[in-house]
C-alpha cells in the first residue's frame, strides 16, 4: 500500500468548459489535471525545489465514469505514485462528493528550469510527498 500523501484540489468549472452536449469537454479534464498536479508540486516541495524545477506532462491515461456539468462541486485528489529517475507517476481521481466522474494517470519529466533538460529531484524532495506508514495526512 503506497504511503503518498493525498492532495485535494478544488477544481473550476467555467462556462467554456461545457461542450455542444452540455457537459465539460474532455479537454478540459486535462486542463485540471495539469493544475491539480502542478498545485501538488508546490504544495509539498520546498521554496527552492520549484524554482529549480519545471514539469512536462508525458502521458495521461483517462477513464471517463460520469459526465461533469457547469455548477458542479469537483474535486481532484491527487497521489504520488511513484518517482523513477527524471519522471513522477501520478494518480489523479476526479469526484463530484462521492461519484468518481474520471480516474487519470499520469507520468511527467522533471526538468532544470535553467537548461530544460531532464532532472532528477534529491531524495529528501521526494520524500516530503511521502508519509511514513503510520501516518497518512491528507492536504
Amino acid at each position: 500500500m503506497s504511503n503518498a500523501i493525498p492532495h485535494s484540489y478544488a477544481v473550476g468549472i467555467e462556462p467554456v468548459d461545457i461542450d455542444f452536449m452540455g457537459h465539460v469537454n474532455n479537454a478540459s479534464y486535462l486542463k485540471w489535471v495539469q493544475a491539480a498536479v502542478l498545485d501538488h508540486w508546490r504544495a509539498f516541495a520546498p521554496t527552492e525545489a520549484v524554482a529549480r524545477h519545471l514539469w512536462v506532462a508525458l502521458k495521461h491515461e483517462i477513464t471517463y465514469r460520469k459526465p461533469t456539468f457547469l455548477n458542479d462541486d469537483v474535486i481532484a485528489t491527487v497521489l504520488l505514485e511513484k518517482v523513477q529517475g527524471t519522471r513522477a507517476f501520478y494518480d489523479t481521481v476526479i469526484r463530484r462528493g462521492e461519484e468518481v466522474l474520471a480516474e487519470v494517470k499520469s507520468s511527467w519529466c522533471c526538468l532544470d528550469a535553467a537548461t530544460l533538460r531532464p532532472a532528477r529531484l534529491a531524495r529528501d524532495v521526494i520524500q516530503r510527498f511521502f508519509a511514513p506508514d503510520e501516518e497518512r495526512p491528507c492536504r
